[in-house]
């Protein structure tokens, strides 16, 4: 796996996207093998490879999704140091890639990506923060200007969905299913988020009142669930009229790395949340498993670098390593690893456990887990402090 020349190369893409991070500060495996994770990376890389399209697009429940899921594993491959410039076979995917998402009727009119595979707001979300993460990225100024011109569109779509007529008082400041939604959850809100703070780390207007609209939606989305002596205990429900549940996992990880991109670092709910996390992990059952992990890794990787920087380095780091080795302990072994390349079509791949999330496929499960593991190299800009 090429790593070594990635933050050079990100370091040019543009003066708004300072990588702010470092290898040094990424938690090492706890069990003296450095290379475990990077073996397991390389085969999952290395199976979105083997299924992409002749068209460029890289999603195995083709054509349904397959400009989010294409997307989706183009940050994936992005995360783990690879780059559409770079010569070599991961590269030469990641264009071809990039052709399909930037192709004609991906994205209509409006500037809606959703519609043309299905994938609705989720997709949108999904396809906007790549394309915010990939400014500057593309292999030619013909590439680079497609890639501002579709983000643009989209960008506009979130803010207009953001800010439709009638939306309920509950759910103001977030998004849903579509564009014309007028209630929300947190589930897609998140996407849409990353995608106008990543927008806007890369330079274009994003006005300040959309991301405090969003921040405010994330309040109503959080309650406080008990006391641990000193601790409070918190997290996030997938409505801002409901509940949060101590049975699921993932809302508190959303809400974690949510307020955590929009700069919230010492919010109360997030120490909340990162408290009830820390007392209630991700277990190998629990539904919307790689959904959730993925945001579990990025959330409690930016609070315990907060902890670092505040001057606690070795708690940060033990938290750190803490959070690495249970996603790490839960995907590795999971991984499709039957016979060899040559007799499974599936080696190096994940599939969800829980049938509510498998149906999603094996590019989204394949994909967020290796999103979960790239908090050993965290390159890309979004999820940098």
């Amino acid at each position: 796996m090429k790593r070594a020349g990635f933050l050079t190369a990100a370091l040019l893409v543009v003066v708004s996207m300072v990588l702010v991070g470092s290898l040094t500060a990424t938690p090492p495996d706890q069990d003296g093998k450095p290379d475990e994770v990077d073996d397991t990376v390389d085969r999952a890389v290395a199976y979105l490879l083997r299924i992409q399209h002749r068209d460029g697009a890289i999603a195995d429940n083709y054509p349904r999704n397959a400009t989010a899921m294409t997307s989706l594993s183009l940050l994936a491959m992005a995360g783990v140091g690879h780059l559409p410039s770079d010569p070599t076979p991961e590269g030469r995917a990641m264009r071809r890639a990039l052709d399909f998402v930037l192709g004609e009727g991906r994205q209509d009119p409006a500037g809606y990506f959703g519609q043309a595979d299905g994938s609705r707001m989720y997709g949108h979300g999904i396809t906007t923060l790549m394309l915010a993460e990939f400014m500057g990225m593309g292999v030619d100024a013909r590439q680079d200007e497609l890639i501002r011109q579709r983000l643009e569109k989209a960008i506009d779509l979130i803010l207009r969905a953001q800010n439709v007529r009638g939306k309920q008082p509950a759910h103001r400041g977030g998004w849903r299913y579509t564009p014309e939604s007028t209630d929300s959850d947190l589930s897609v809100s998140v996407w849409q988020l990353m995608s106008l703070r990543s927008a806007k780390n890369a330079g274009l207007d994003v006005p300040d009142k959309a991301i405090e609209d969003a921040i405010a939606y994330l309040r109503r989305s959080y309650g406080t669930m008990a006391r641990r002596g000193d601790e409070a205990l918190g997290g996030f429900s997938y409505q801002p009229t409901r509940n949060p549940s101590q049975n699921l996992f993932s809302p508190h990880a959303m809400g974690l790395l949510s307020m955590q991109v929009v700069g919230q670092y010492e919010a109360p709910e997030v120490q909340a949340t990162a408290n009830f996390l820390r007392r209630s992990p991700p277990e190998s059952r629990s539904a919307w498993l790689f959904y959730g992990l993925y945001y579990y890794a990025q959330g409690m990787y930016q609070y315990a670098e907060g902890i670092r920087q505040a001057g606690d380095r070795a708690q940060g780091d033990a938290l750190a390593a803490e959070s690495f080795r249970i996603v790490r302990d839960l995907l590795l072994p999971m991984q499709d690893l039957r016979g060899t390349v040559q007799t499974n079509s599936d080696y190096g791949s994940w599939e969800s456990p829980v049938g509510s999330e498998r149906s999603a496929g094996r590019v989204y499960s394949t994909s967020l887990a290796i999103l979960s593991l790239s908090v050993k190299y965290h390159y890309l800009p979004i999820y940098q402090r």
